[in-house]
């Protein structure tokens, strides 16, 4: 069989459970779903980082944020410099050596370098309507002589974000467009297509105004702040006034509103991925293309009384993940802990035959989990990082160390309080897995501190 072509699509701010075949009632996503009837929906899988570009760095380096320094958006005061390997490796690059032809279409929000200084061609910058499009404009032109890497990144459901910014009044929006005006020279077709969102939510929002209450989602079990909250929590809060509006002043309609907004977005951009997958099945080369889909992180989606993303809650790490190839068909891997960042570039090699020239990325190829090949587990621990601490996943448990604040150490037990609902560091029941979590979390730590700092 000739190489595959590999489809390689995200969201950008879709928590895992945002997909009606993970049993939300409160959207329907065909696209999705089917999808994941025809692959495998990896239900433990977690970005780097639950911000937009430090976990786009992750999925397009195979490493972890840190690795250039990065903690948040704002790279600019944190990172000393891009390592040149990211550049050396690029993936595009490597692809098209392997006889790939390589492209990246849609929102690219990288530390400082673009998709093509990795190799990539450029198919669009459009985010929408017109990146699925010409995805499926693409898909539909080949003639199967030669493999193609196709990479998407689609900006549903981020548009959510705006809701809480136009609540607050917030002037981060406005000042946020003019540095970009300045820094990017956007022309103004692009500043259109980046206001088409607030537009666009707004109407979402009208049509949800006229509804039932009983017509929008009920709060989640966890909706209150977390009993002994880090003091973190707080700082976040205060980094970004609208975000401690919401928490303050919105009621539980304004909440419920948040969530079916949510739901329409992501019902949104379940039809653009549709339009990409339409594009594959009359192609006649779905029998030979792998299809992946993920997003970049989540959103709290009013949990913890909280919107947007950064805090290292399930919501805001936990992600879709499914991986569709020939021959595989339906199933939901429960157990393995996976990550859209450090293990998408082995599985994209591992797809195509191709080695790395890399051997140090940190990450595994899940390829055999989907084919059947591997059923053991690939890892006991997982890091997820962000802005402002940093974490451990196990099969049972979370670690938190913030980097400042009270209460900056955080154990849950994610099997009995899955909502994160309380800190059970000091529960005598749970010293042994609080032992075995802190040593994961040293372990890790101390070996990612010393690669970085040879870097």
């Amino acid at each position: 069989m000739s190489k595959p072509n590999i489809l390689y699509v995200f969201t950008d701010q879709q928590s895992a459970t945002m997909m009606s075949c993970t049993g939300n009632p409160w959207l329907q996503t065909p696209a999705m779903d089917r999808l994941a009837a025809r692959g495998v929906r990896f239900e433990r899988a977690y970005c780097t980082n639950p911000v937009c570009l430090p976990s786009r760095f992750s999925m397009i380096t195979g490493q972890m944020p840190s690795y250039a320094g990065i903690r948040s958006n704002d790279w600019q005061q944190e990172t000393p410099g891009i390592p040149p390997a990211i550049f050396n490796y690029g993936l595009g690059r490597i692809f098209k050596d392997a006889g790939y032809d390589a492209y990246y279409g849609g929102k690219t929000h990288l530390p400082g370098f673009e998709p093509d200084q990795l190799g990539f061609d450029i198919l669009t910058y459009d985010e929408r309507d017109v990146l699925a499009q010409k995805c499926a404009d693409f898909i539909s032109s080949r003639d199967g002589s030669k493999p193609y890497l196709l990479y998407v990144s689609l900006i549903n459901p981020h548009d959510i974000c705006f809701m809480a910014i136009n609540d607050g009044h917030d002037p981060m929006l406005s000042a946020g467009m003019e540095e970009a005006i300045k820094r990017f020279n956007l022309t103004q077709e692009q500043i259109d297509q980046f206001m088409a969102g607030p537009r666009q939510l707004e109407a979402i929002l009208q049509e949800g105004d006229k509804l039932d209450t009983d017509h929008l989602p009920p709060l989640p079990p966890n909706h209150q702040p977390q009993a002994d909250e880090p003091e973190a929590i707080a700082q976040m809060l205060d980094q970004r006034p609208f975000r401690r509006n919401a928490r303050e002043n919105y009621d539980e309609r304004r909440w419920r509103l948040h969530r079916w907004a949510f739901c329409r977005l992501t019902e949104l951009v379940d039809r653009q991925l549709g339009m990409i997958l339409d594009a594959v099945d009359k192609s006649g080369q779905a029998e030979n293309t792998v299809v992946i889909f993920t997003s970049d992180h989540g959103d709290h989606d009013s949990a913890h009384k909280l919107e947007h993303k950064d805090a290292p809650y399930e919501e805001a790490c936990r992600i879709p993940l499914i991986i569709a190839e020939p021959g595989s068909c339906g199933s939901v891997d429960t157990k393995n802990l996976t990550s859209n960042g450090l293990d998408l570039i082995p599985t994209l090699c591992d797809c195509a035959g191709i080695t790395h020239p890399d051997q140090s990325l940190p990450g595994y190829s899940i390829r055999p989990l989907v084919t059947g090949q591997a059923q053991s587990i690939l890892r006991d621990a997982l890091p997820v990082e962000s802005e402002f601490g940093r974490a451990i996943v196990t099969a049972t448990h979370k670690y938190v160390e913030y980097f400042s604040g009270s209460k900056r150490q955080q154990l849950y037990d994610l099997i009995c309080d899955p909502g994160e609902t309380r800190n059970c560091l000091d529960d005598p029941g749970q010293q042994a897995s609080l032992a075995f979590m802190r040593a994961q979390f040293k372990k890790y730590y101390s070996e990612m501190n010393v690669q970085t700092a040879s870097i």
